[in-house]
Formats: C-alpha cells, structure tokens, sequence
C-alpha cells in the first residue's frame, strides 16, 4: 500500500495568510486616498499658512484682481489679502484728496464713486487734523517737509505721468508733480530693507509697490483683528513662489485707515476702513479726464 503524505495543516494556512494579507494591502493602497498636502507656510512664520494662494483675474482692461487667504495658528486667525495689478500701458495713478470734493475725509468708496478711478487705496499717515504727516504735493497743497522718522522711508511720487516708489534718502522734491510720504519702504529693487520699528506687530496692513514689468500693485488685508507683519508683507510680495514680486513695495497708513476699492462695470471689491481718510492713490483709465 502506497502511503499518501498530506500537506502540512498549518503551514497550508501560514501561507493562505500571508497571501490574504499582501492583497489587503495593495486593495488598500488603491482605495484610501493620500495624505493631503500640507499648505505651504511663511519661511518668517512659520505659524503662517497660505491656505489659498489664489490667481489673477483680469476685471477690466489693463487691471487684475487676486484674493490670498492665510491662516494663522497663534493666535488663530483668517486673514484676506485682497489685490489689485493695474497695468500702466492701460491705466495711471493720481494722488487723490477728499478736499477735491468739498470733503475733510472720506472712505476709498467714495473718492471712487466721486473721481471715476476703477481702483483706489488709502495712502500717506496724517494727524487728527487731517494734515499730511511728512511730504505731500497735490493740487494746490505742499507740505515741504520731508520727514526724517524711522517710520516714513518711502516716497511714492508722478513726474510727467510717470509714477515711481523711491526710498526717502534718493528722492528730490523737484521730481514730483505729485507726491506722499509714507513707510517704511519694504523692498528696493527687490531687495528686502531691514526694518526695525514694528516689524514683528501683527496689524491690518496697506501697501503699494511695483513689479519688474512697471505694473502697479496694491493690497489690504481684510480682517477686523490682528494681520500681518512688515517682514511677511517682505516675504508675500517678494519671495516668487507666492506670484506677486514686486521689485519696490512701500507700506501705507494701516489700522483703520487700511481700505481698498476697485469697481468696474462687471465686478467690485471693497475692503473697507474704520476712519476716513484725507488722502488716497486712484488709478484711473489712462487718456481718462482728471
């Protein structure tokens, strides 16, 4: 009689095992879903996520739009940052006063709806007054005086219709058709300048700078409370994963002077102030009548 060797019982199912194991797995691996990608974060903060980085969208001839959310972790906060790209083959800024329109103050809202400009942002600092804190050259108004604060190191100014962002020290007032002071200065020629006072103070933020291309940009962030930092407005506007870079960028009077206003005839956008201001930047349709 031939004897007949059965297989072994428990190694039969050793195998059946691991076998059943490897196909669960690779099941798996098609079925769950990868991990999400981390939303990139500020190098300066790294508490400072851009949860949406956003992309340009053209509202009007000559002028884009873009909103950047961001999310910070301590403490917690939303925070828009709502801006405007106006291309100066097709629009040019003006300095702006409220007094052109029998008005002490006013809201960017406004000036907008009084001037016909498709884009405003406050500008300079002022005092309780009202009076220009630091050079100012519009219309009939000059206030000379060139500030020599820590705080006011840039000068946005027009000569010829032609607008520029220069820092205080290289600026003469005989280059100005127009002009304000206000700061700091951020970037120059795309270079980060160093920045003592404040530069870690989270506030709501307003600014204005100019890419390599010579379009004009400007920004606000849009939140009740906190904001951002001088150095993470360095980092937004000029570091190029984050699509902006500008090449000069100059802070503008934040807090509750901080306000943005753009309106076209198929899309508006409005980030609006606490205070009234003296003094804004519009860009206006170039050839546009003053």
């Amino acid at each position: 009689m031939i004897s007949v060797r059965r297989p072994d019982t428990m190694f039969v199912k050793r195998q059946i095992t691991v076998v059943s194991l490897l196909l669960f797995f690779t099941l798996a691996c098609r079925v769950w879903p990868q991990a999400a990608p981390r939303p990139p974060h500020l190098k300066a903060s790294p508490g400072l996520t851009v949860v949406d980085i956003g992309s340009w969208k053209a509202v009007f001839q000559g002028i884009e739009f873009r909103r950047i959310t961001l999310e910070r972790s301590e403490p917690y906060q939303v925070i828009q940052l709502k801006i405007v790209r106006c291309d100066n083959r097709s629009t040019e800024p003006r300095v702006v006063q409220s007094s052109d329109y029998h008005l002490k103050s006013s809201n960017v809202r406004t000036l907008v709806e009084k001037s016909g400009a498709l884009a405003m942002i406050n500008a300079n600092y002022f005092d309780d007054r009202g009076a220009a804190l630091g050079f100012l050259k519009v219309g009939g108004d000059v206030n000379p005086t060139i500030s020599k604060s820590a705080l006011f190191t840039g000068i946005f100014a027009i000569k010829n219709r032609i607008a520029f962002i220069v820092h205080r020290d290289d600026f003469d007032a005989r280059q100005a058709d127009q002009g304000l002071q206000a700061g700091p200065l951020l970037l120059s020629k795309s270079v980060p300048l160093n920045v003592t006072r404040g530069a870690e103070r989270q506030f709501r933020r307003s600014v204005i700078g100019m890419d390599a291309a010579r379009r004009f940009v400007i920004a606000a962030t849009d939140n009740l409370f906190g904001g951002l930092t001088w150095v993470e407005l360095q980092e937004l506007f000029g570091a190029p994963e984050w699509r902006i870079e500008t090449a000069d960028l100059m802070n503008l009077d934040g807090g509750g002077s901080a306000q943005l206003h753009v309106k076209t005839p198929r899309f508006e956008e409005y980030v609006p102030g606490t205070a009234e201001v003296p003094v804004a930047i519009g860009f206006f349709a170039k050839n546009a009548a003053p």
